[in-house]
């Protein structure tokens, strides 16, 4: 198995094999949580126009996202898994999630273009997605850290890649090199200053647990939606 790293927007449109999309700040630590609390499916899309106008046919969708890290109006969630913890799970049971982020989201889309296959990825999901691509073995991986907004190298991406890695192949990983390098870096920092009301101080909390789930979410296309299903192991 041959495992490539790559980041940002050109690694997504350059991913082959099976493509593994990382976004561990915060779109693919949101969106296992989602289905956690009971989505049965959700959507990407690239623009938040796209969201509202899938939203305008059913009103029942929930739209989850960001510009910028920032919420956007019409939206009923923002890039939080904060938020979305803090809700009744109850809201969610059964829903379908309409997802817009600046980063993971955009790569996701750009790999399924030219990747066999796209995982989405992130700490939580990473023994599942390491155990899923070990079972279905295929010639070439390629782990994507989409960093922040698709323009600057972002840690807790890169490492998470690093991450997986060592779990398909005993690569060498040190986890408190991570969280140091992760932890003191302005990916990090700005949510912990806690300045800025959208970047709640709770998310890293969230998004750097590990191996929380016993699922993975592949993304594929729907006829003309990319649509995320969660499948169990």
């Amino acid at each position: 198995m041959k495992i490539n790293h790559s980041s940002l927007l050109p690694g997504a449109k350059n991913a082959h094999g099976l493509a593994v999309i990382i976004d561990v700040f915060r779109a693919f630590s949101c969106a296992p949580l989602l289905f956690l609390l009971g989505i049965k499916k959700s959507i990407l899309v690239a623009s938040p126009a796209d969201a509202l106008r899938l939203k305008k046919s059913d009103s029942k969708l929930i739209l989850v996202g960001e510009v910028g890290g920032a919420p956007i109006d019409g939206f009923d969630f923002g890039n939080s898994p904060s938020q979305i913890l803090n809700e009744t799970p109850s809201f969610f049971y059964e829903k379908t999630v309409v997802q817009r982020t600046s980063s993971g989201v955009q790569g996701a889309i750009a790999a399924l273009a030219v990747a066999d296959e796209v995982l989405l990825g992130s700490y939580g999901l990473a023994n599942s997605t390491a155990r899923y691509i070990e079972s279905r073995q295929p010639e070439e991986v390629s782990l994507v850290a989409m960093g922040w907004d698709l323009k600057e190298i972002a840690p807790e991406d890169e490492w998470c890649a690093r991450y997986m890695e060592h779990l398909l192949r005993d690569s060498e990983y040190n986890h408190f090199q991570a969280l140091r390098e992760i932890v003191f870096h302005e990916t990090t920092q700005k949510f912990l200053r806690g300045d800025v009301a959208y970047f709640p101080a709770e998310d890293p909390i969230l998004c750097l647990q590990r191996d929380i789930y016993d699922f993975v979410l592949q993304a594929r296309r729907e006829e003309d939606l990319v649509v995320v299903e969660k499948i169990d192991l």
